[in-house]
């Protein structure tokens, strides 16, 4: 991947929009006491900068949203150096599979990349994570942190989808 001007602004953009997503326009759910589930769509411009600008600009989207969200807004919890590389890798793994097919892309090859992002990063490793931070067990956050993704998938899905196709209109000038 080579960093120039482009680049960079189009990485930058989807990585506001998911802090903005993410930070501000997130609610949290108390799972157990703890504040274990976050609905948001901010991890669906990460998904994006994997597809469009390959792993590296999908992981440093990714990356650069959890770190500098976290600045902004911690939501009250401590900082977890596993729930940045859970966003580093929500970038990466789009990227990997998808980027070099994102000129054709289908809705089912979308919805089956978002659900396998979803389900290594936001329902394994994140429940990891937050089971760690919070003393509680894997198991007791998994159940409804798995109901959540009945909500999440299908709309990260849609909207990578939609999203890569506005923008190869847009690369295009307009017209097809």
């Amino acid at each position: 991947m080579k960093l120039d001007a482009k680049l960079a602004a189009n990485v930058g953009v989807l990585t506001a929009v998911s802090i903005v997503l993410t930070r501000f326009f997130g609610v949290i759910v108390p799972i157990a006491g703890a504040n274990a589930l976050r609905l948001s769509f901010g991890e669906a411009p990460i998904m994006l900068a994997g597809v469009l600008f390959g792993p590296a600009g999908g992981a440093l989207a990714g990356v650069a949203a959890d770190l500098v969200g976290f600045l902004i807004n911690s939501f009250g919890g401590p900082y977890h150096p596993g729930l940045t590389l859970s966003m580093g890798l929500t970038g990466l793994i789009p990227g990997l599979l998808l980027h070099s097919k994102r000129n054709e892309l289908t809705v089912l090859q979308v919805g089956l990349i978002v659900l396998l992002t979803d389900l290594i990063t936001g329902v394994l490793l994140n429940t990891l994570w937050l089971s760690q931070m919070f003393g509680e067990g894997f198991f007791e956050l998994l159940g409804m942190r798995l109901v959540a993704r009945l909500l999440t998938v299908p709309l990260y899905t849609v909207t990578v989808y939609w999203a890569s196709r506005a923008y190869r209109f847009y690369l295009a000038g307009g017209s097809r």
